[in-house]
């Protein structure tokens, strides 16, 4: 999952993406609230979810949910706010924030808040994801392979997502590296190759077929193979 944060507040900015990034989401972060505008109208299908913070200098987080929305952008956003009047949570959904969470809050109050916008069947991802012998539980982060868990690091869990959602599709390595990393990782270094080596080693028994095709010049596949 890759999420973008909209905050000034630098220490609350840091903290977000640090928490988040070790519960396996792929986090950008933006300041400047005219940056963050092109950046959702540009990369409107690369973000799973938007964190918006409502008080920002220059063009607020209503105003821009409000433009982008205007523009056919439906990624799910979740505005931070310090007000807590009806009124003002009232006029925030109105202008097409999927959820709010005001301030002080704390990380797991985020954190349940963007999995249950995740969850609505708008963004019409299951929790459970099923390929031939294999079974994701994205709720609880664990994998098996005829029912025999499969321990798998946050990233690695993140690639197989990728490709759980979409079988038997050649996934291109910029589609993987935006869906898996942030923005500024560097997609032509050989990351994505040792995570895939990895991925292979622990979904690989030596009795049968491999499970990822790579497609040179592409990326990679997850193949009818799982089917044993």
């Amino acid at each position: 999952m890759h999420l973008l944060i909209v905050e000034d507040e630098e220490k609350l900015a840091r903290a977000l993406k640090k928490g988040l990034e070790l519960k396996g989401f792929a986090v950008d972060w933006l300041s400047d609230s005219e940056k963050a505008k092109t950046r959702i109208l540009l990369y409107r299908n690369e973000y799973d979810l938007i964190i918006l913070d409502l008080m920002l200098p220059g063009i607020d987080g209503a105003t821009i949910t409000e433009a982008v929305r205007k523009e056919g952008v439906t990624t799910p956003i979740v505005i931070l706010t310090a007000r807590n009047e009806t009124e003002h949570k009232v006029d925030l959904l109105n202008k097409g924030a999927d959820d709010y969470i005001v301030k002080p809050f704390s990380f797991e109050e985020l954190l349940s808040r963007i999995n249950a916008v995740l969850r609505r069947p708008a963004t019409q991802k299951p929790i459970t994801l099923k390929v031939g012998n294999l079974e994701m539980d994205t709720a609880t982060r664990t994998v098996r392979k005829h029912g025999k868990e499969i321990p798998l690091t946050l990233k690695e869990f993140a690639l197989l997502e990728c490709f759980m959602r979409q079988p038997n599709e050649v996934l291109s390595r910029e589609k993987l590296f935006d869906h898996v990393w942030d923005f500024n990782s560097l997609s032509w270094s050989n990351v994505l190759d040792v995570h895939m080596k990895n991925l292979r080693k622990k979904l690989h028994n030596e009795d049968s077929e491999p499970l990822f095709e790579t497609v040179r010049g592409v990326g990679y596949r997850l193949t009818g193979a799982v089917q044993e």
